[in-house]
């Protein structure tokens, strides 16, 4: 079945595998803000929040930031949040600094789309990333699965967080 969310007012197909809840959470590679490779198998064993979204530079993208960055202060060392965007590891750097997003760990996918393709994150035709969440529990088992409909919408901030709260007691 075709999986599309609505961008820029029109449809665009997502690529790579829809992410189920259910389903172990596939390992992925990106890099960091020094342009090193991150593996997400760094942070087994805690409840993993996936904020994905297509680009630091618009207002959407910087509240959904700034948003989850206020959240994890509140979560706990047994949840962490990790943003995931095309965007370069220096785009990413200068909007954290400018932000003070500090509590988020934000990583690109530019270079192989390892995760966008493993979660079924790729805006077909724009090598950029739909915006949504991913919750990831202690085991690796996707509990919680956010496609948002419309890229310009930030995602139900209310039930990820309820689901996180629900997993890390």
């Amino acid at each position: 079945m075709d999986h599309k969310v609505i961008f820029a007012g029109k449809p665009v197909a997502l690529v790579g595998n829809r992410c189920k809840v259910g389903e172990k959470a596939p390992e992925f590679t990106v890099t960091d803000a020094g342009l090193q490779p991150v593996s997400s198998d760094v942070f087994r064993g805690k409840v993993r929040i996936y904020s994905v979204f297509p680009s630091v530079d618009t207002p959407v993208c910087s509240l959904q930031n700034i948003r989850f960055n206020r959240e994890a202060s509140k979560l706990g060392d047994d949840v962490v949040v990790v943003s995931l965007s095309v965007d370069l590891p220096f785009a990413q750097k200068r909007f954290c600094a400018a932000e003070g997003i500090d509590r988020v760990h934000v990583f690109s996918d530019y270079k192989d789309l390892d995760f966008g393709m493993k979660y079924g994150f790729v805006l077909d035709g724009l090598r950029l990333l739909a915006r949504g969440v991913v919750v990831v529990d202690r085991d690796d088992v996707v509990r919680y699965v956010e496609y948002v409909p419309e890229v310009s919408h930030e995602p139900d901030y209310d039930k990820v967080l309820a689901m996180v709260h629900e997993l890390a007691q």
